[in-house]
């Protein structure tokens, strides 16, 4: 049984890249970052013996199995396979009929059945959420049998005594008569003046040692002597029958234990065909979970796969080896749709090579089962064939030079390249007399291009820079370099061809004037007209640029002047509230006590009433009462309107009733209060205190906007020194948008990564004016 079966990758398949491609493609190291993330050293042997492949629908189950695994743990779900013991030695052992397994092979099985019963539960508890996962899951063998093993062996391999009760009464036996045995002799050489030290064990037999010159004085076997021949090791005659009748118990001793092992075996060997099938399946499960591990601490996105011939569209794509060791690569992006040829060019060091390394160990790990570091909406055909001439080919051996070497290469390139094939070409026309270069390189490049292979190569010649201005379907690309720094930038721009920098580099490094004269003189009119225009275009560029970034910059200050502005408008609008509040509290409370002036002078006017009725006429009390009743009345009414009002504000309205001598209680604070605030983990959650730290982990660029701008105005008000922001690594998008927020704010005096001890590239620090 092959590891690499257990992967999913069967290895009769046709290859799809060379071992040579790949290794110049550095897959076996992305391939071992990958499996790092296994659980088992089987685990990860099954992700190093994965291989690119050109069967669309066994990538795409392969890709799937990976995209429903990392929307599971993006949720919040957890999966993890349990380790299983390398059963393939002890599969083909039990698979011939009469063979015994050893102690140490069964507690194997043992721990691997326990595992694949777990394992099973937790492939079978993603039967919704990750289906194709889910289906992993096989019979296993039951966890009795692992149960049985664990009582009749202990760890070390040493069998039980309680594994049978035959085992059992053979070893008392040899119990007893060991111990006769040892005390008899003990005894003999306490008697023995010829003994030289106490009993010991020689070939299986318990000997006295016994000085060689005394030998007569002890009448026994001799079983082998000490290094200096002074002791001889003597079993005395009057012990030879015990010492015989101990090794017959310990022969039925090692038959017990036997058949103990042997009815361990044939118990395992029923479920062979289970123990096989649940071996797999921990292994496939370790597998793609590795797979998925990888995809979620690179942040990567599950590319989609098409017929060959279809669009190649990266987004945000990084080299999984540069991913790994810089921690922050420059994403690029790169589309070939209509164009299928594509020259990269631009000065030394700038990342071309790297650059054509990316774009095929994309291909081949996402041909292989392994989601790449790419970002959304990232589109690969799948090729039948993948080819590369990268690097330094030189050959000793053969007898070949670089350009020699680079033509043996290009030559197996051209008999198979077709319109379903990846050709990575590196310093195409190098290594060779630069016109006849050129010319070489551009009947290579012609000659793919009309077979439809998707093409990319790089350069340092003119001449293949124009290629695209005169051949449809060929497009210009580069590496951006900063003439100033005299740094690469790493950053892809698609559709413009890049300057060599050669002089510019040689002049910023002190290089004569007049040699660097005679050298733009001696240079060509053509390629001098394409320097300048490359040139201006670049100015022009970087110029417009700038004016894009203030453009940016002042509009993401208007969106916080204009949020700002709203939060000050909101703030206005709930003062004035508040202030209304305030009035219709103050009236409410004012009507309150003039209706309750005006019930207690209904009862003096009733008692003034009854203590002169004779002096006033009936007619005189009734108007009396009538104008009380109607103050009473009037201010009840004014009340209840109050009340109503409030009840369609959402006051919160408690005490007595309106109409009685209740109070009408302050409109609920927490109805004010729905400024929003963001605590460490979650942005989004009402909260009462300002924060330091900012988490924004799993948000979209414009729920972290809100998020940080919130955070800075807070923390600003509050008066902070700074905050600590985190948004991971990934693939950069969520960091590079947070310091573009930040960058704008004039309330900011800096925004840097953390150091790493601090967090990385993972974290900015943010410090306040």
């Amino acid at each position: 049984m092959q590891v690499t079966e257990v992967a999913g990758t069967p290895s009769h398949m046709t290859r799809v890249a060379t071992e040579e491609t790949l290794e110049q493609l550095e897959f076996s190291r992305a391939l071992d970052l990958v499996a790092g993330y296994a659980v088992s050293d089987l685990g990860a042997a099954a992700v190093r013996g994965r291989l690119p492949q050109a069967d669309r629908g066994a990538i795409h189950e392969q890709l799937q199995e990976v995209a429903e695994l990392l929307a599971v743990y993006r949720d919040g779900e957890s999966f993890q396979p349990r380790p299983v013991p390398d059963l393939r030695d002890i599969l083909t052992e039990l698979h011939t009929e009469g063979s015994v397994l050893e102690a140490t092979a069964l507690l194997a099985i043992g721990d691997a059945i326990a595992a694949m019963v777990e394992t099973r539960a937790a492939l079978e508890q993603l039967a919704d959420a990750a289906p194709r996962v889910a289906a992993h899951a096989v019979s296993v063998p039951p966890a009795r049998l692992s149960e049985s093993i664990g009582r009749a062996l202990e760890r070390d391999g040493r069998v039980k005594d309680d594994a049978s009760p035959g085992l059992k009464r053979a070893r008392q036996r040899v119990r007893d008569v060991r111990t006769r045995l040892v005390d008899r002799l003990e005894r003999m050489a306490r008697d023995l003046e010829a003994a030289d030290g106490g009993v010991t064990l020689k070939g299986g037999r318990y000997v006295l040692p016994v000085r060689r010159g005394q030998k007569s004085s002890v009448q026994g076997i001799v079983h082998g002597e000490s290094a200096s021949g002074a002791t001889l090791f003597v079993e005395p005659t009057a012990i030879v029958d015990l010492g015989n009748d101990l090794g017959a118990c310990e022969s039925q001793e090692a038959r017990e234990v036997l058949a103990v092992l042997r009815e361990l075996t044939a118990q395992v060997r029923d479920e062979v065909d289970r123990l096989a099938a649940g071996w797999v399946m921990c292994v496939s499960a370790d597998d793609v979970y590795a797979r998925a591990r990888y995809a979620l601490e690179v942040n990567a996105a599950v590319p989609t796969m098409v017929e060959p011939g279809g669009a190649l569209q990266l987004r945000r794509a990084t080299h999984p080896v540069i991913l790994a060791d810089a921690g922050e690569p420059v994403p690029f992006d790169l589309a070939l749709e209509d164009d299928r040829t594509l020259i990269v060019s631009g000065p030394n060091a700038g990342g071309k090579t790297v650059l054509l390394k990316a774009v095929g160990l994309v291909s081949a790990l996402a041909q292989s089962g392994v989601v790449p570091p790419v970002g959304a909406e990232t589109t690969l055909p799948v090729f039948s064939r993948i080819f590369a001439d990268i690097g330094d080919h030189q050959s000793i051996d053969a007898s070949l030079s670089t350009f020699s070497a680079h033509v043996a290469a290009l030559r197996a390139v051209l008999e198979d390249a077709d319109d379903a094939a990846l050709v990575l070409l590196d310093e195409l026309g190098g290594g060779t007399d630069p016109v006849e270069g050129a010319a070489l390189a551009q009947g290579i490049l012609l000659s793919l291009h009309g077979r439809g292979a998707v093409t990319i190569g790089t350069t340092h010649l003119g001449e293949l820079k124009e290629l695209a201005s005169s051949t449809e379907g060929v497009a210009n690309a580069s590496l951006e370099f900063d003439g100033e720094t005299l740094a690469p930038t790493y950053r892809f721009l698609q559709g413009k061809p890049g300057r060599s920098y050669a002089l510019h580099i040689a002049r910023r490094l002190g290089l004569p004037a007049d040699v660097l004269a005679e050298a733009e003189r001696c240079t060509p009119e053509a390629a001098r007209t394409l320097e300048a225009t490359l040139e201006e275009l670049e100015r022009r560029e970087g110029a417009l640029e700038r004016r894009e970034q203030e453009a940016e910059a002042l509009r993401l200050q208007l969106e916080a002047d204009t949020i700002r502005v709203g939060r000050d408008r909101e703030d206005v609008e709930r003062r004035l509230q508040d202030v209304a509040e305030r009035e219709r509290e103050l009236e409410r409370s004012g009507r309150e006590q003039a209706r309750r002036f005006l019930l207690e002078a209904r009862k003096r006017v009733e008692e003034a009433l009854g203590t002169a009725r004779a002096a006033v006429s009936e007619a005189t009390a009734k108007e009396a009462r009538r104008l009380v009743e109607e103050g009473v009345r009037e201010e009840g009414d004014a009340l209840k309107r109050l009340e109503e009002a409030a009840r369609k504000k959402g006051w919160r309205v408690h005490g007595e009733t309106a109409g009685t001598d209740g109070p009408l209680a302050t409109p609920n604070s927490a109805a004010r209060s729905t400024k929003p605030r963001v605590k460490p983990a979650t942005a989004g959650t009402v909260v009462s205190q300002v924060v330091t730290e900012l988490d924004l982990r799993g948000m979209r660029v414009d729920e972290a906007e809100h998020a940080v701008i919130q955070a800075v105005d807070e923390g600003v008000v509050a008066d902070l020194g700074g905050l600590r922001i985190i948004h991971g690594k990934g693939t950069g998008a969520l960091r590079d948008a947070v310091q573009a927020i930040l960058r704008a704010d004039r309330r900011v005096a800096s925004c840097k990564l953390a150091p790493p001890q601090q967090g990385g590239a993972g974290v900015t620090l943010v410090e306040f004016r």
